[in-house]
């Protein structure tokens, strides 16, 4: 079932230039490819183009010839691409059908007129594989984004295409369970020879396990097809703006040279023998690290609990403290009670016990209107956040609530576009976006209302490298410059290391852990209890010797400039 694109080029209708330029580009039977690149690049459209959305959901124009298990593309239907190419999409609410999760990892089941005797076990055997027999009945609307993600991949694992393409299956899922999709993946791959053509950013999570090569796009065009050796040890990554694995720019920090032949790709095969000893000088030559000043508590979470359903408590007995100008995170496996605690704190539920202090004041009384004058909330899918057709618009809208007068608002949101890299497309209609643009129009309009304490619920789900870090270095300047405080919601580990300073860590609704960051990803023990995974600076640092992990991460971040000590 060999993919082959031959000189193939698409514009989209509603463009002036086309998205894919000459792409030529062949996968064989049975490899697994991965396909990275920025924001932009074309790697989502060229996905569009093996499960047929383009040309037949989404209009444009196509010159040059694909062909996908030896038929012309430009020859099939809708119904024969579903046939050869099964997919999981990067947005899951558009790809559910059933109103239970069972229901919806059946579709393809009942769609084959398989029986329901032999249906069932399938279904529950699949549910499993993903950690989801236990939620069956429910909606999968009603998920956290992970377990939505979950559900999706489960859907396709039921089906029996040819060819299985996944457009970011890592964007919403928590370390752990990243880890064991990629392994799920893989399995599916040797136990049944299939193509897989894996779309995604987190490239150091994909070569969790091995692919066959990788494809870097940008502006439309291929600009390599290499081995994930040659990849890792060349400078495209960096010159293009992708986000390299951890423990490479640990390596590359200590003035190592990459060689292809150590294997790079895969921490686990490669060889540290030529790196040990520059690593270790390195290491033992940086100055101590002084601990962060103390300051005055802005947000008190005092013994919180709360319950959905009045008999399991999505999160129990909580307590933490945020203080003025930090920048933290949040961290824990998805369903953890992560997202109820923004709820609880932004007034869409009220906690059965508990409080809440903002700057010495509880807020109980408070509408969720008077919390948000303060407390700015980026919700992590986007598409729930936005209530304009026109980008400006929609940043403008807070200040034009508070009603501020259109000249201020000019200079406001065009200083916020600007510093978001969004100005180019002020005058865009937001249905024009990619996913990860939309993100960014949604950060910027709660930036663009100053508030004191910022919450980003996953903000690097859906970005490349290259704008997420543009992002956040303007959030930090904020927290820097005008002492906004934020709180970070995560499960990019690279993320959490780079740009906060401490952890609040939830497990099965419960706090574990509030201490450094350094110190929580040099705790496996910890780590898997949150379904959190040791990070690639951890196994560097063992592989090498350095006993002391957490002050080696302590020395790694403060060398990356992320934060300062």
């Amino acid at each position: 079932m060999a993919i082959e694109f031959i000189d193939f080029s698409f514009q989209y209708a509603s463009q002036k230039k086309a998205t894919l330029k000459g792409l030529n580009l062949r996968i064989e039977k049975g490899e697994k490819v991965v396909i990275i690149g920025p924001s932009g690049s074309g790697k989502s459209t060229l996905g569009q183009c093996l499960n047929g959305l383009i040309p037949h959901a989404i209009k444009g124009v196509v010159s040059g010839q694909l062909t996908i298990a030896n038929q012309a593309s430009a020859q099939m239907t809708m119904q024969d691409h579903s046939k050869v190419v099964g997919t999981v999409l990067q947005d899951s609410d558009s790809q559910f059908v059933g109103l239970s999760i069972a229901e919806d990892i059946a579709f393809a089941l009942e769609n084959d007129m398989v029986s329901q005797d032999k249906m069932i076990p399938i279904v529950e055997k699949v549910a499993a594989m993903v950690d989801l027999e236990s939620l069956l009945e429910h909606s999968p609307y009603a998920l956290s984004g992970g377990q939505k993600q979950r559900v999706s991949l489960a859907g396709i694992l039921v089906d029996d295409t040819d060819i299985l393409l996944f457009d970011e299956p890592l964007a919403s899922l928590d370390p752990l369970t990243g880890k064991r999709a990629i392994e799920i993946i893989d399995q599916l791959h040797q136990d049944t020879g299939k193509t897989v053509v894996i779309i995604e950013h987190r490239l150091e999570d994909v070569l969790h396990r091995p692919v066959d090569r990788i494809i870097l796009m940008e502006h439309g065009e291929i600009i390599a097809d290499m081995t994930p050796d040659e990849l890792i040890a060349s400078p495209l990554l960096a010159e293009h703006g992708i986000r390299e694995p951890l423990y490479i720019s640990a390596l590359k920090t200590a003035g190592c040279v990459i060689d292809q032949d150590a294997h790079p790709a895969y921490i686990e095969q490669m060889d540290f023998t030529q790196y040990k000893a520059p690593l270790t000088q390195w290491f033992h030559a940086q100055s101590p690290i002084t601990p962060l000043p103390s300051a005055r508590p802005l947000l008190e979470i005092n013994g919180l609990s709360y319950s959905y359903d009045g008999d399991k408590n999505a999160l129990e007995d909580i307590s933490f403290v945020i203080n003025q100008g930090e920048f933290i995170s949040l961290l824990g496996s998805n369903g953890s009670g992560k997202s109820t605690l923004t709820k609880l704190i932004m007034g869409f539920v009220e906690p059965d016990a508990g409080s809440i202090i903002l700057q010495g004041e509880d807020i109980a009384d408070l509408s969720i209107f008077d919390r948000a004058q303060h407390i700015g909330v980026v919700l992590q899918n986007p598409n729930h956040m936005i209530a304009n057709h026109m980008i400006f618009d929609e940043i403008a809208f807070g200040l034009r609530n508070r009603g501020h007068d259109e000249k201020f608002i000019e200079t406001k949101v065009l200083e916020v576009l600007e510093l978001c890299g969004l100005i180019k497309y002020r005058h865009w209609p937001i249905e024009a976006l990619s996913y990860g643009q939309k993100k960014r129009v949604t950060i910027a309009s709660i930036l663009v209302l100053s508030p004191k304490l910022l919450i980003l619920d996953e903000p690097t789900a859906g970005q490349d490298y290259r704008n997420y870090t543009s992002m956040l270095s303007f959030i930090q300047k904020l927290n820097k410059t005008l002492g906004i405080t934020v709180l970070i919601i995560s499960h990019d580990m690279h993320l959490v290391l780079e740009y906060t300073s401490r952890s609040v860590v939830f497990s099965d609704s419960q706090l574990i852990a509030n201490a450094p960051v350094s110190h929580i990803f040099s705790t496996p023990d910890l780590l898997a209890k949150s379904n959190l995974n040791v990070t690639s600076l951890y196994s560097l640092a063992n592989a090498v010797g350095i006993d002391d992990t957490d002050a080696f991460m302590q020395q790694f971040i403060k060398s990356e400039h992320r934060y300062d000590n």
